[in-house]
């Protein structure tokens, strides 16, 4: 896997690689396609009139700024919605499929075609043998013509495809994978899937927890026959997961993944994502995954055909678990907060601890005085990640988990579900699903495409996939709901403190990847969360540019977790390959 690189490690000097014209520049571009791309018909006008960084456009938001604040303010109060209890679980609510058949929104299958330039690609393709798969049939017939093409191949690559595929489909496909086969071992495509409105968009990279997950590699797909064989070809007993049990294996042999950022045919038939066609198999595909990393857990079918609900045990005996929570005053949000850890928390080795940042009510001096929890003083200025880095500090637990004051939890055995994550040897931070007060998801997992967005399938991805419902690794995730084995966070130094209020929770989770450590989403922890009740509107630019010059976004930064087809602008998710 990639590290992410730095562009700040000379003396941790604080020259930037990005100059303030430059940066500008790119704060301009960014706004600009937003509100060309995304915005209403007013913020275009608006946008037109006024230009991205000059005096008027200064003078409009500092005044015309709180005025919207106000206005959003008094729509939400007068919201007929009511507010989720407390007691109420998300986690097996109905799936809800989107109002369109269309994703992204200016997807069309004409749109992807113009990017297969066919003329481009003079690269032979008599170098590969193709195997006919038919899957109306048992699955053995199909796994035991792969091998016996496998044995017998002179050539240097191998490609599934469906019986019912086209000539021209296969001839198109094959031609823009191998134009791209540099050192790969497996060249895999974005595929049309059931609806061919809606592709299946996957990554740059073959991330391993996300591919127990689901076939994240799927079809179509060119596998070098000399590494294929090394791991011992395919598995007889695998039945139609037999492929992503191969892509499993060679994951585990680190074999090369390489996308190619098209939408491709000769991708897999319908049937391929029917339940009684392709659950059991797959679970069984994945529980021998787990097996050989040595891993104890349970595996059952997911919330959609061909995703997998894995699970680890919980080690033993119970690690400990210090939940740092800081607050300043605000006892109304720490009460409801804590009192929900108490009273729904399953797990048992945990504790508490409160980071004051000069509190000052009355009610908030006499709750820390009376508490039973641990109460930490953090004086001055507000500086999230130097809060947090002093709560750590009093930590004598194995683990932490930093816990925004204004959440209230919803899955009792939370803890037990994040800790068998984090423990996992190639695991360094998991985070967890946020809903705001009404029920919606607010956040499920960072992406940063081009920036960093918090992903929300009720907003910014409106699509039911299996990507948006697996637990799986990600570029980062917020810092409200995180946990950290304590000597892993203390070997990164903590979070940055010069990034003090925003970013610090992103580049501690980019800080922590490397070819051995990953950062995971899990979906099946739930908190609902009342946004920036404690922090208010604290987003100082200055954290923001810090973050963007040290991993250059906008630049040369591509998150390696998220589909390299889509662009998220605002709340609209756009397709385009780059």
């Amino acid at each position: 896997m990639p590290v992410f690189q730095r562009f700040d490690l000379e003396g941790e000097s604080d020259q930037p690689i990005v100059t303030d014209h430059e940066m500008k520049r790119r704060w301009a571009a960014f706004h600009g396609d937003m509100r060309r791309m995304s915005g209403k018909w007013w913020q275009r006008v608006l946008g037109e009139l006024l230009g991205e960084d000059t005096r008027r456009y200064r003078v409009a938001r500092r005044f015309g700024r709180p005025l919207l604040q106000f206005f959003r303010r008094l729509r939400s109060s007068g919201h007929d919605t009511e507010r989720v209890k407390a007691t109420a679980h998300f986690a097996n609510a109905p799936l809800r499929t989107s109002e369109s058949n269309i994703f992204p929104y200016n997807y069309s299958p004409k749109t992807s075609i113009r990017f297969i330039n066919l003329a481009s690609f003079e690269i032979s393709t008599d170098d590969v043998t193709t195997v006919e798969v038919d899957e109306s049939l048992p699955a053995t017939f199909a796994i035991d013509a792969a091998n016996a093409a496998l044995g017998s191949a002179t050539t240097t690559w191998m490609f599934v495809c469906d019986v019912t595929t086209s000539h021209e489909d296969r001839a198109t496909t094959l031609l823009a994978l191998i134009n791209h086969v540099d050192h790969a071992d497996v060249l895999f495509a974005d595929e049309t899937g059931p609806n061919v409105f809606a592709p299946l968009f996957k990554f740059p990279s073959v991330p391993p927890h996300t591919l127990l997950s689901y076939n994240l590699v799927g079809r179509p797909a060119l596998l070098r026959v000399a590494t294929l064989r090394r791991i011992g070809g395919f598995s007889r007993d695998a039945g139609w997961a037999f492929e992503h049990d191969a892509y499993l294996r060679l994951n585990e042999a680190d074999a090369v993944f390489r996308h190619v950022n098209l939408v491709l045919p000769a991708a897999r038939p319908d049937v391929a994502f029917e339940r009684e066609h392709i659950d059991n198999d797959t679970c069984r595909a994945i529980e021998r995954a787990l097996s050989r990393r040595g891993w104890r857990g349970s595996v059952e079918p997911g919330r959609l055909p061909g995703l997998v609900h894995w699970t680890i045990d919980v080690p033993t005996p119970q690690p400990s678990i210090d939940v740092i929570i800081p607050t300043r005053d605000r006892i109304d949000l720490v009460r409801n907060c804590i009192e929900a850890l108490e009273n729904k928390t399953t797990y048992e080795n945990w504790n508490v601890i409160l980071l004051d940042n000069d509190s000052i009510e009355p009610e908030s001096l006499e709750y820390f005085a009376n508490s039973k929890y641990l109460v930490v003083p953090c004086p001055g200025p507000f500086n999230y990640a130097k809060i947090v880095n002093r709560g750590v500090e009093h930590s004598r637990a194995e683990y932490v988990v930093t816990l925004n004051n204004d959440t209230i939890l919803m899955t009792p055995d939370w803890l037990e579900r994040m800790v068998s994550l984090a423990a996992l040897d190639d695991v360094g931070i998991v985070g967890a699903c946020l809903l705001d007060q009404y029920g919606h998801r607010e956040h499920e997992s960072i992406v940063i495409s081009p920036y960093p967005q918090h992903l929300r399938t009720d907003s910014n991805y409106p699509h039911l996939d299996q990507f948006s419902r697996s637990t799986r690794d990600v570029a980062a995730v917020t810092g409200a709901v995180q946990m950290v084995k304590r000597d892993f966070w203390n070997s990164l130094g903590g979070m940055d403190e010069r990034l003090a209020v925003t970013m610090n929770d992103i580049d501690l989770c980019l800080r922590a990847q490397s070819d051995t450590r990953f950062v995971l989403y899990t979906p099946d922890v739930q908190f609902i969360h009342h946004v920036s009740s404690s922090r208010g509107t604290l987003d100082p630019l200055e954290d923001r540019n810090r973050f963007i010059r040290r991993w250059d976004i906008f630049g040369t930064f591509k998150d390696p977790f998220f589909p390299e087809a889509l662009l998220l602008l605002g709340e609209t998710m756009f397709y385009l390959p780059r």
